[in-house]
């Protein structure tokens, strides 16, 4: 089913999962969807596995703690970020270090001061190869650390690959 992208979401100088910087990180693009929910594409590398050709477990976690966490930005506003408070992760199939992939989050549930979401891990067949649902903690970003959006270089990065579709 085709979803039309809406926005790119910004990036940042040194986040393990969107820093465009950081030598080992997953440099992963955002894109909310029409649907609310927040698509997230990367290709992991050599450096992101655990077992020869596959992906660790913590940094599968990371990307879906990550991309659950923004779809916040879509209900909240830039300036409200979800802070984790507990989250869960299910295996189902191994991550292929070797492939583009897609990773879905969203919100289920909220109350005033926290909110609920789950994700998934699509392989590039469509199969769901990890789960994760986290609660988060609303705050704004300046609650949460001393961040300079110029120092962080936090922005949208445009890149002529950006999807104005995506079929899911």
């Amino acid at each position: 089913m085709g979803q039309r992208v809406m926005r790119k979401q910004p990036n940042s100088k040194m986040c393990l999962v969107c820093g465009m910087k950081n030598s080992l990180g997953l440099k992963a693009f955002f894109y909310e969807l029409e649907n609310g929910e927040v698509l997230a594409i990367f290709h992991p590398c050599e450096e992101h596995q655990s077992y020869p050709g596959r992906m660790h477990g913590g940094i599968a976690t990371a990307i879906l703690d990550e991309t659950i966490g923004r779809a916040g930005m879509i209900k909240y506003g830039e300036d409200m970020w979800g802070v984790t408070l507990e989250f869960h992760t299910r295996f189902r199939k191994p991550v292929p270090l070797d492939a583009e992939l897609r990773v879905l989050g969203r919100i289920t549930g909220e109350k005033k001061r926290a909110f609920v979401g789950s994700g998934e891990i699509l392989l590039p067949d469509g199969a769901v190869a990890v789960e994760g649902k986290g609660r988060f903690l609303k705050l704004p970003i300046d609650k949460i650390a001393d961040f300079d959006v110029d120092e962080q270089e936090w922005k949208v990065v445009p890149s002529p690959e950006d999807p104005q579709e995506v079929n899911l």
